[in-house]
């Protein structure tokens, strides 16, 4: 289990144990985990505690993106594939992110810095093309932009 139970059951008491707080319980128990995911072993437990079958549990993390259902990097880079961003052009954007870590759409720098993942549109169509990082949403995106805010984001994890 990635998170501790005692962490789990913290979260499951901020909700009451409510089933159908089943997102945020999802969504918290991700925010506690290093590698911010929710594994299965944890989503078992879950259910178990809300009385949901793990496929409850399961179909709810798998429908939102949000969630995560496998080990990410410290800084999770997701890429806005809304036709607005392909519009204005966030395939620049994503080749300069590939070319740069060094990586694929779907995979984690060997240091576990970052990893680089498309998704459905987060509603950041007017400052498209966007990304999201960790939560925190960047819009307006040029190349100059993109490599202030990856030296910005290596030189954090070096202070």
């Amino acid at each position: 289990m990635v998170v501790s139970k005692d962490k789990v059951e913290e979260i499951l008491h901020k909700y009451d144990s409510r089933a159908d707080s089943l997102v945020p319980i999802l969504m918290d128990a991700q925010d506690i985990c290093d590698d911010h995911y929710v594994d299965e072993e944890t989503q078992k437990y879950i259910a178990q505690k809300l009385n949901l079958t793990y496929v409850d549990v399961y179909e709810v993390s798998s429908f939102f993106s949000a969630i995560n259902k496998t080990s990410k990097g410290k800084y999770f880079i997701q890429l806005c594939d809304s036709s607005v961003c392909r519009i204005n052009k966030k395939d620049i954007i994503e080749d300069y992110l590939e070319k740069t870590l060094g990586i694929s759409v779907g995979e984690t720098t060997p240091d576990n810095m970052f990893t680089l993942e498309q998704t459905a549109c987060f509603g950041a169509c007017d400052i498209s093309p966007a990304i999201r990082i960790n939560k925190k949403v960047y819009g307006h995106l040029t190349i100059q932009k993109v490599k202030h805010l990856l030296e910005d984001l290596r030189g954090a994890d070096h202070e």
